[in-house]
């Protein structure tokens, strides 16, 4: 930089908090600093190391491709066609892996992406809140307008289509939805994604259903895919970030309508290169094997069973979770979330989790939708989590006083 020049970045930056999950793991390094070794549930990275049979498939990827260059834009036709046979085995939908599917970079970088394909500046986006910061922070990078859809006890944690207005929804491009949803771990029945769906198709709107989490459910049966209400004006993101324990492999896929796939794809071919070859491969591999979800899926549901005994020792509300790693728990009346994690931060507990309001954008009338709520990820070992929980209940007092 020239000398006496200043730096001013762009107004876009300069309007972004910062990013929450980064300010978490500056808190866990000052732990660690102070040689406390904390347990965190705050950032949602599963601690879980990712599969053999995917490491090794990656190991022998590496030797096989080690001639082909650039990945392709789209995905490897390999990779694409496992995405479509995992669709057609688990969520019964029968997608053409040419048309209707494209592999993105993991589903943060096609989520915040998505909203360039489609969002002019002006118009508008509707999305959750509490929910994943890329819904929101992708339509103000495309110029495009959030309005928000508070995900409240009283209409279930499911957002209120009733409630928008008119003059929003005509000036609507994307209904953002997710289900199972992070962070609240509520499933939406298909009624409501039918609806949802209506909803959209009525006033020209694209539904759009993240569903990272939809391999990790803990009730009898698979949470409802969005693909299952037909694909015209809708969309899935998918990744194998949380179900494989992939998440630094970054690799997912999105699937749907085939006209918003074309446009989406026109949006990546002029942004990225592609998750590297190899690391598709290794991908397939993990799509062709449910054991491992299988074995993922009953760790967490043992460690959400302990923190629900804690928290009802604490004498706290049942939010117990559907579905997801994710524990959205309610406090007391009057008890503040931020000071709530604060407090848990105290070295005699040493755990870190995520206040409700970092991970909700405020209403237009001021309220703040994760206001009273604190985040549990359920990402450390269960023995970890034991220790948390036993902390837990011994300084209850201090906790809620």
């Amino acid at each position: 930089m020239i000398p006496g020049m200043g730096l001013r970045p762009a107004t876009r930056i300069r309007r972004l908090a910062d990013y929450p999950f980064a300010v978490l793991s500056g808190r866990v390094a000052a732990l660690r600093r102070q040689g406390i070794e904390p347990v965190d549930f705050g950032v949602g990275d599963p601690t879980l190391p990712t599969p053999a049979l995917v490491r090794e498939r990656a190991q022998r990827a590496i030797d096989e491709r080690a001639d082909t260059g650039y990945p392709s834009y789209i995905g490897a036709p390999e990779f694409r066609r496992a995405a479509a046979n995992w669709m057609r085995r688990v969520l019964g939908c029968d997608l053409d892996p040419e048309t209707q599917i494209t592999a993105t970079i993991g589903s943060k970088e096609a989520i915040f992406h998505f909203p360039l394909g489609f969002v002019d500046p002006g118009e508008v986006v509707l999305c959750p809140s509490p929910g994943y910061p890329p819904y929101v922070r992708g339509t103000l990078f495309a110029g495009g307008t959030p309005h928000l859809l508070p995900l409240d006890r009283e209409h279930g944690y499911l957002p209120d289509l009733d409630a928008v207005p008119e003059e929003v929804a005509a000036r609507a491009r994307i209904l953002w939805l997710c289900s199972p949803n992070a962070p609240t771990g509520v499933v939406a029945p298909p009624e409501f994604l039918a609806r949802a769906v209506a909803w959209g198709r009525t006033r020209g709107v694209i539904v759009v259903n993240d569903e990272a989490y939809a391999d990790l459910y803990y009730g009898a049966s698979r949470p409802a895919s969005i693909l299952e209400q037909g694909t015209d004006g809708v969309a899935a993101f998918f990744s194998l970030s949380k179900r494989s324990a992939m998440t630094g492999w970054r690799v997912g896929w999105t699937a749907g309508d085939p006209e918003l796939i074309a446009v989406f794809r026109k949006v990546k071919t002029n942004l990225d290169s592609g998750t590297p070859t190899f690391i598709q491969d290794a991908a397939a591999a993990a799509l062709r094997d449910e054991a491992h979800v299988e074995a993922f899926r009953a760790g967490y549901k043992a460690k959400r069973d302990l923190l629900a005994e804690a928290f009802e020792a604490l004498g706290l509300e049942r939010c117990v979770p559907e579905a997801t790693i994710h524990y959205w728990q309610k406090l007391p009346q009057g008890v503040d979330a931020v000071k709530f994690a604060q407090r848990l931060l105290d070295p005699r507990l040493a755990v870190v989790a995520t206040p409700g309001p970092w991970i909700a954008e405020p209403l237009t009338d001021g309220r703040n939708p994760g206001a009273g709520y604190v985040r549990f990820s359920m990402v450390p070992s269960l023995e970890a989590t034991a220790r948390a929980c036993a902390a837990l209940k011994e300084h209850a007092g201090y906790l809620l006083g």
